[in-house]
């Protein structure tokens, strides 16, 4: 906008007129299934375009806010890119399917089920077998704080510092929530990375965030010396960035994004 030369600037504008979305409350237990099994399709659809789908490797669940110990899953078989909200299948704490029409792959929710039980206050986990996630699995590292984006995670993730093969136990499961602790993302040796969040947009948003802060990281040591922030700024950088509400607004745009352009994952 151009103005006159010397003429007044136009008052601001009330900050009660402006947009910011923020995570929406609901009104009935049916309207919050259905918000998470559509946020659910939307990241599967994202991961997938994103290439984290590796064969039938790969999971977000999603708790259910009626039936807490039951939780929403992609499909075992089911290409992320065509996943759409009737898709979803509902499985209890043993992986047994009560409502859906596809299996579910059991190693996967073992792990995913436990995770749940060990943290309350996760609605969602997502973990897939990214390239850059495995990458630095496969080196048995932790992140550094390098980037403002990777302080996110700082002091806020752990190693899974063992490998035995396809997990389909409880017990494995269970190690591996109490490695993960209180923190927001785990990186499992020789495997992969999970995260958590208190919305499927967070738990979306921290997976994607930790894959390519892994990517900048081995870029960088491929490159030369990381100069690392120093610990009292990586402490406020996650205090400031760390949050699950941080994340769920980072996510805004990608959700619009595929929405917009691939409507139907909403059937």
């Amino acid at each position: 906008m151009h103005g006159t030369p010397g003429a007044a600037e136009p008052p601001p504008l009330p900050t009660d007129r402006l947009r910011f979305a923020m995570p929406p409350r609901h009104d009935s237990v049916e309207d919050e299934r259905r918000h998470r099994k559509e946020r659910l399709a939307g990241a599967l659809r994202l991961f997938g375009r994103h290439g984290f789908e590796d064969g039938v490797s790969g999971h977000i669940t999603a708790r259910d806010p009626e039936y807490t110990d039951c939780f929403w899953v992609n499909p075992f078989g089911v290409p992320f890119a065509h996943i759409t909200v009737s898709d979803l299948v509902l499985a209890n704490s043993e992986g047994q399917v009560v409502e859906g029409g596809h299996h579910v792959n059991q190693a996967a929710f073992t792990v995913h089920s436990q995770v749940h039980a060990a943290r309350p206050d996760a609605v969602a986990v997502a973990h897939c077998h990214s390239v850059h996630g495995r990458a630095l699995s496969a080196l048995g590292e932790l992140l550094e704080p390098i980037t403002q984006e990777s302080c996110a995670f700082y002091e806020d993730h752990a190693l899974y510092d063992s490998y035995s093969g396809v997990a389909v136990d409880a017990e494995e499961g269970r190690r591996i929530a109490e490695v993960l602790g209180s923190g927001k993302a785990l990186v499992l040796r020789n495997h992969g990375l999970l995260t958590v969040g208190d919305s499927v947009d967070a738990a979306a948003w921290w997976f994607l965030s930790l894959e390519r802060s892994c990517q900048v990281q081995l870029l960088a040591k491929a490159a030369g010396r990381p100069v690392r922030i120093d610990h009292r700024q990586a402490v406020a950088t996650r205090e400031q960035l760390g949050g699950d509400l941080v994340a769920w607004i980072n996510y805004q745009p990608l959700w619009q994004e595929v929405t917009r352009r691939e409507p139907d994952l909403l059937d």
